[in-house]
């Protein structure tokens, strides 16, 4: 690709953009374009690449070029991550610049720039693993994730799932640890497909996917998704149940569940229930207690797991978001363990890789509540013929299983 200086300068303005940190990347992203219609397929491309590129190495970026004016880091990610050539940016960059970061060494570099990681979160995942272990986690998040589909095996198998999209072009080969799911190659407009508009196949990292079959439910339950947020998992445990029983979808949030109802609808799935919760003493939810055979809390968190596909967390998020994000979480499982009946399983569940949100809370809670056994995740995927062994609590990470990295905790209620 020859770029021209207007590309470059498009990619300079939407970091800047980026850079403020006033709404999530994507969403920046795409207003930016809707706001330059001017801008090709290859222009918004490579602005897209570009910014997000500078996302995931912002500090190592800067430190190669010297420099963190947007205009630079755009530079540097051009030479140093998308391996442009020295022609097609001749007369557009600086030689002495180009020159300075295909130069550039990381010896003497503190290991926190290195990771692409600001000093507070390295602080943190080095005091959770270690040094050594965190270099190797590091690396992983910095890559883009590949995308993932979770195939409605309430309607289609995914084996002609896989044909069909085979038929029109697009490599899809099965995931190794959800029976469900599918890895596309490249970047195809999946949600152009007829697959995707029929409600056969979703968006969805195998990570989440997995989560479905730790909590196990059954046809003809009662199961509450107690953070659904747009759904995702609540379609998953529906099609788990094919269709039977009632999956309760609730959330703080009207306008992200908003999103579910034409998910569901597409899908073809009838038993989902929405209820926006007015808070942790919602009285809809209070009319449930111990009446649901199992209740997934997927957890806000920081999503440092997901970093791979929503870089601009690490700087958006401020250690103190985290101490606040854990109290959340806290109160969150609390409320959801109430409505788990006696028999019943309750799973938590988080995105981020940092253990005050994951191994902390469900130690808490374990101690906390003698009403609740813990179960084993091995265990529980074991039953199910899945073929992943990632601990008594579930752990998944970018550089050991390919997915997002992710967290869950299985209990059940005590008898009696």
């Amino acid at each position: 690709m020859r770029l021209g200086r207007g590309t470059l300068r498009h990619a300079a303005a939407a970091l800047s953009q980026l850079l403020e940190f006033a709404q999530p990347a994507d969403e920046t992203l795409s207003r930016y374009f809707r706001a330059h219609p001017e801008l090709g397929q290859q222009e918004r491309g490579f602005v897209a690449d570009a910014a997000f590129a500078v996302l995931r190495r912002r500090r190592s970026l800067a430190a190669a070029v010297g420099s963190s004016a947007p205009e630079a880091l755009v530079a540097a990610a051009a030479i140093k991550v998308l391996g442009l050539s020295a022609r097609s940016l001749e007369g557009l960059v600086e030689p002495r610049l180009a020159e300075q970061v295909r130069a550039f060494s990381f010896a003497g570099v503190p290991a926190a720039v290195r990771a692409d990681l600001p000093d507070w979160l390295w602080d943190m995942l080095v005091a959770d693993y270690g040094a050594a272990e965190v270099e190797r986690i590091a690396p992983a998040m910095l890559n883009p994730a590949p995308l993932d589909l979770r195939v409605n095996l309430a309607r289609i198998s995914r084996e002609d799932a896989r044909a069909r999209l085979a038929a029109d072009g697009v490599d899809a080969q099965p995931t190794p640890y959800s029976p469900a799911g599918l890895r596309v190659a490249g970047k195809p407009a999946i949600n152009r497909h007829a697959l995707f508009r029929d409600g056969l196949v979703e968006v969805q990292d195998e990570g989440s996917q997995v989560l479905a079959w730790v909590l196990g439910a059954r046809r003809g339950e009662m199961v509450g998704d107690y953070c659904a947020g747009a759904g995702g998992k609540a379609l998953a445990t529906a099609m788990l149940m094919r269709g039977t029983g009632r999956v309760y979808a609730m959330d703080i949030s009207a306008r992200r569940l908003a999103a579910l109802r034409p998910r569901a609808a597409r899908a073809g799935v009838t038993s989902i229930h929405v209820i926006a919760l007015s808070g942790d003493s919602d009285a809809r939810a209070k009319r449930l207690a111990g009446k649901l055979d199992r209740v997934l809390v997927d957890a806000p968190c920081s999503g440092f797991g997901t970093l791979r596909r929503n870089p601009d967390l690490k700087w958006r998020h401020a250690q103190q978001a985290v101490t606040e994000l854990v109290q959340k979480q806290r109160a969150i499982l609390r409320a959801a363990s109430r409505l788990v009946k006696s028999g019943g399983r309750l799973v938590y569940a988080t995105c981020s890789i940092l253990k005050a949100e994951n191994e902390a809370i469900a130690d808490e809670f374990a101690a906390s509540s003698p009403e609740f056994a813990s179960l084993s995740c091995d265990a529980l995927l074991a039953e199910q013929r899945l073929p992943l062994q990632a601990g008594a609590r579930l752990r998944l990470w970018p550089h050991v299983h390919g997915t997002d990295g992710f967290f869950a905790a299985a209990f059940e209620r005590r008898a009696g």
